[in-house]
């Protein structure tokens, strides 16, 4: 079957999306990737994400409008994807996170359900695509009481597992999450994969270049810069005490503790140590390399045998001398060296996952990792009124 996955993450980058060739079920799962780009959103659209992210407050109308306005951008991305391949019969569509609140407990016992917000409605995709579109996959799992992320562990599971060595999957996004893949000729071996947000990724490394240079980068090309300077270990330790990092899995978080706020107060308490712009963002870099590493320690059991990269922080090279630096006793390789694309592997998943949904009524979530109470379908279908594709030059939205 012939599918796209779609997906922004925590960066806003764009769209990334993913064309995809999906046979089998679960253990006999193959995806093969025909197509991958990313599809930048328009400045101002962006722009407006990221200070909702950011908590702006917005009207009901506006949040409507961006509403719209990120659907018909991620319907473009799959209109334009499929020119020159065969006919797509499903999307998949993660949208764009603008909110996410992790479950609370409150007194040890009660808790407080999630709430996670992604923004591109699914019925608008496949009424301008013309293609049944599956979107809105968190809710499920927070409706029993899980995190909503990460999502994309039992795909991991399936389809990058080894019958013998002990995995992690790390992708590193604006936010970091890793999957622990036991080796599958072991006894119960699903029930053993565990899954998490490890902490920033990207974000918080994007973010103070784009401080340090008044806007003018937004990222650092390959780690460059920050290799340049010494990370202060000191600071690194007392940004590892936050209550995050100690908190044990289930867990996921977001901009709404990792964003613009954080970083200043890491800029705050860098002032007494007189640091150079090049130790300063080393030291955020190896922020993001320390708590990945500190949560496999805290974590994960048994000794990692290969640690799989993906996401956009895979391409950060100095991150990457890092984490390995952490992790001596682990193979680091990335997710390309066993036939997933490291850059489009998320939104392949979400090709997946609405695969199962829509035509395998496969659960996508595995409850160790989210802590669901039990598995779910994820996603809601979206059926276009007339499945004939439409112009989507021709449409507008308002």
């Amino acid at each position: 079957m012939y599918c796209i996955g779609l997906m922004s993450g925590t960066s806003v980058d764009g769209i990334d999306a993913a064309l995809v060739e999906i046979t089998g079920t679960e253990l006999d799962l193959k995806t093969n990737l025909l197509s991958g780009k990313v599809y930048p959103y328009p400045k101002d659209l962006k722009s407006k994400i990221i200070e909702v992210c950011g908590g702006k407050p917005i009207s009901i109308e506006e949040f409507a409008q961006l509403d719209d306005a990120i659907a018909y951008c991620f319907a473009q991305a799959a209109k334009t994807i499929q020119e020159g391949h065969p006919q797509v019969e499903l999307i998949g569509s993660h949208g764009q996170t603008v909110f996410h609140r992790p479950l609370k407990e409150r007194n040890n016992k009660e808790t407080e359900l999630g709430y996670s917000i992604q923004l591109g409605r699914g019925s608008v995709i496949a009424n301008l695509t013309g293609v049944p579109t599956v979107s809105n996959f968190r809710v499920a799992d927070i409706a029993v009481g899980g995190q909503g992320a990460p999502l994309v562990s039992k795909v991991d599971a399936y389809l990058l597992s080894h019958t013998t060595r002990h995995r992690c999957v790390q992708n590193i996004g604006g936010i970091g999450n890793v999957t622990y893949l036991p080796p599958h000729q072991q006894l119960h071996w699903e029930q053993e994969i565990r899954g998490w947000d490890t902490g920033p990724g990207n974000i918080l490394i994007d973010l103070a270049v784009q401080k340090l240079t008044d806007g003018r980068q937004s990222y650092d090309n390959n780690g460059q810069w920050a290799s340049q300077g010494i990370p202060h270990e000191l600071l690194v330790q007392r940004w590892l005490k936050q209550e995050f990092f100690r908190q044990p899995p289930p867990k996921s978080t977001g901009r709404e503790l990792f964003g613009a706020v954080y970083l200043e107060q890491c800029w705050q308490d860098a002032q007494m140590y007189y640091l150079t712009d090049e130790d300063w963002l080393a030291t955020i870099t190896e922020l993001t390399a320390a708590s990945i590493a500190d949560s496999y320690h805290r974590f994960i059991d048994q000794p990692i045998d290969e640690i799989l990269l993906c996401g956009g922080g895979n391409r950060n090279q100095y991150l990457t001398q890092r984490l390995q630096k952490h992790l001596l006793n682990s193979k680091i390789l990335t997710t390309n060296d066993f036939g997933m694309n490291t850059d489009f592997k998320e939104s392949i998943a979400f090709s997946v996952l609405a695969y199962w949904r829509f035509v395998c009524c496969i659960s996508g979530n595995l409850p160790q990792v989210t802590g669901a109470k039990h598995p779910m379908l994820l996603g809601e279908i979206n059926l276009p009124i007339n499945r004939k594709k439409n112009n989507l030059n021709s449409q507008s939205l308002g």
